[in-house]
């Protein structure tokens, strides 16, 4: 071993070079992979591998640790992730997610310290740019750690959910990030005294900027703010490199901050708003009044007669959303669907790009259930022909269905692009109660004369129908 590790150092600049090249081909296809729901799981191992492979090479070049403890940290960090894939709840991945993204984003606010505690005095016009890449990194790291962090919160209940607003808040935000700015430039310039203090300002402020940045959004939204933290997470990431000269951070980093842009822009679109109006309007402070085409009478069904619709039915469009999620009926979903399939009836699931509570939560949910990727589809490809739909079952979904987003103009969401399943011929609305959705809107669908409202437990109601077919 110790022969191997010495002829290992002699080509030691070769290897490492080889090994990042793999590694950011790995991120690379990795990434590409991930685009696809086929795909995705071939996607996270690659992109996995081309991190393990960094790690490893990076902490062997630059002799941090030696190999024995490199060992022990890949069983413990293994370890800890088993357990957790164990233990975290199919409801509970967003708020997963929101914390990797705090994780990335402290990770580079620390190593933007480091690269600033180990910077020299007498700076130089390379030092001056390093010292830029190292503001940036714990600059746009805080903002992401405790932006993430109230977004965990605010996603399992722990901190206010709707979007917390109070007079002057966007003046004092103002002044809060001129103060940061003004701290980060002077630290930049070469012979402005206090360099530390003014460091400590910028990490400071930026973690109280993180916080006030998501604190006025509401729950609603969050899908948007978790990609839009993870893009910052990745920026953070790409500035980190640039700090300590690392080419495969920068890569890393600019990969995860472009496709979180990207990834932001196309959620946003799927709710007809800009990046500027989630940010900053206070969607959700207040819990909209039911407006015109919200009263009337409901019309509840059982499951023995809402069997006797879907075993006439030819064509059935599930439509889930995060009630799904919290009853965890996805399983017995995918059972429903696959013995509608067998009577001849055809059968989608209609996933909106914001459904739930992070980007994909839906298409996770049904992958994990081994549901057809074939059988998923868009709302544009579903809403031109719903009208030939016989069935819509709408399981734990409300917002990304509210027919107000496209007939009431002083709707909050109107101009959302939704499922127009109240165009189908029937629609069963699976819901524990009438109660509004996470945005807080109340939903006219419910009362529609083609709708029918099967209150309950969203597994226990499709189990039920399961039961019915499997008995007849």
């Amino acid at each position: 071993m110790a022969q191997l590790i010495s002829e290992l150092s002699k080509n030691k600049d070769i290897i490492i070079g080889i090994c990042y090249i793999i590694s950011a081909g790995l991120f690379i296809f990795g990434l590409k992979f991930l685009s696809s729901p086929a795909t995705a799981r071939r996607g996270n191992f690659l992109s996995a591998l081309g991190m393990f492979i960094a790690v490893v090479i990076t902490l062997w070049s630059k002799n941090v640790i030696d190999f024995k403890w490199i060992v022990i940290g890949v069983i413990i960090g293994a370890l800890i992730g088993a357990i957790a894939s164990r233990v975290i709840t199919m409801t509970q991945m967003p708020e997963m997610v929101a914390l990797f993204n705090g994780f990335g984003g402290i990770a580079s606010l620390l190593v933007g310290w480091s690269a600033f505690v180990m910077a020299p005095q007498a700076l130089t016009p390379v030092s001056n740019l390093t010292f830029i890449a190292v503001i940036l990194s714990v600059l746009i790291g805080g903002v992401t750690f405790t932006g993430s962090i109230i977004a965990w919160g605010k996603l399992n209940g722990l901190v206010y959910q709707k979007a917390f607003l109070f007079p002057g808040q966007k003046f004092i935000n103002l002044i809060l990030v001129l103060g940061i700015l003004t701290s980060a430039v002077l630290v930049c310039i070469p012979g402005v005294g206090g360099k530390n203090i003014l460091f400590y300002i910028v990490i400071g402020g930026a973690f109280v900027l993180g916080v006030m940045s998501v604190m006025p959004i509401g729950g609603a939204d969050m899908p948007v703010v978790i990609s839009l933290l993870n893009s910052y997470s990745g920026i953070a990431a790409c500035a980190a490199g640039f700090a300590i000269n690392n080419i495969l951070l920068i890569v890393s980093g600019a990969l995860v901050g472009a496709s979180g842009i990207v990834l932001t822009k196309i959620m946003c679109k799927a709710m007809n708003r800009s990046l500027a109006n989630v940010l900053f309007s206070g969607f959700g402070s207040v819990t909209t009044a039911k407006g015109a085409g919200e009263t009337g009478e409901i019309s509840p069904i059982n499951a023995a007669d809402a069997y006797l619709i879907l075993e006439a039915a030819n064509s059935v469009v599930f439509v889930p959303g995060y009630g799904m999620a919290v009853a965890q009926a996805q399983h017995a979903v995918r059972e429903l669907g696959e013995l509608l399939e067998e009577n001849g009836c055809d059968v989608k699931y209609a996933i909106h790009p914001v459904a739930g509570r992070m980007p994909g939560h839906m298409n996770v949910l049904l992958a994990e259930a081994n549901v057809s990727y074939d059988l998923l589809v868009e709302p544009g490809d579903v809403n031109p022909t719903m009208e030939t739909v016989d069935v819509c079952m709408v399981i734990g979904a409300n917002d990304v269905v509210n027919p107000a987003a496209r007939d009431d103009e002083t709707s909050p969401i109107y101009g959302m692009p939704i499922i127009e399943v109240d165009k189908a011929k029937t629609v069963f609305v699976l819901k524990r109660s009438m109660g509004a959705g996470f945005a807080g809107i109340d939903n006219p669908l419910f009362f529609k004369p083609n709708t029918r409202m099967l209150f309950g437990d969203a597994k226990a109601s499709v189990s039920a129908l399961v039961s019915e077919f499997k008995e007849t």
